[in-house]
């Protein structure tokens, strides 16, 4: 099991990741609308945001099987935005 400050790290790695390789595609292409690019960052920025609060929810009964949900929210919500990057 994760501990809280490595999983808010994993969160903020992954999105943060995320985020710079729109940039990277934003500049890569930049005669291309970026509307669909803006879209995935923002979305990106309210997964960080979900998953922080739930990381400092006060009210979890079993603290490890909390983390590992989370853990496994980010992978597939990393994943859906990392195929929405690649189909830009």
């Amino acid at each position: 099991m994760a501990n809280k400050r490595d999983l808010k790290k994993d969160i903020n790695y992954v999105l943060g990741d995320i985020i710079e390789a729109v940039y990277v595609w934003e500049y890569s292409n930049s005669s291309k609308d970026t509307k669909k690019s803006e879209a995935v960052i923002d979305d990106a920025i309210k997964v960080f945001d979900d998953l922080i609060a739930q990381v400092n929810a006060k009210d979890v009964e079993n603290k490890k099987a909390h983390f590992k949900a989370i853990n496994s929210q980010l992978e597939s919500k990393g994943r859906e935005l990392i195929e929405r990057i690649n189909k830009l």
